[in-house]
């Protein structure tokens, strides 16, 4: 597991009480996701990660696992790089 990964999962489990949630799963299927924490986990990847997640940013399928985001932030920080 990245380092990313890692953080993600930390921050998840915060909120998923024993589950232990593996890279993969589906948390909208788990549900474990409402409003107020679709919110929540946008700010925390936004301030754990420096950068900003945009409008076309905030689609289902970058937030639905620890592997998508992590995805996500590695897109994000490589245009920042480059930028």
């Amino acid at each position: 597991m990245s380092e990313i990964q890692a953080k993600i999962k930390t921050f998840l489990s915060k909120f998923f009480g024993n589950h232990d949630l593996q890279p993969d799963e589906d948390i909208f299927a788990l549900g474990f996701v409402n409003s107020m924490f679709a919110m929540q986990l946008v700010l925390f990847v936004e301030q754990e990660f420096q950068i900003t997640i945009e409008n076309e940013d905030l689609e289902f399928e970058n937030f639905r696992t620890i592997n998508s985001i992590a995805n996500l932030i590695t897109r994000k920080t490589a245009i920042l790089v480059r930028s």
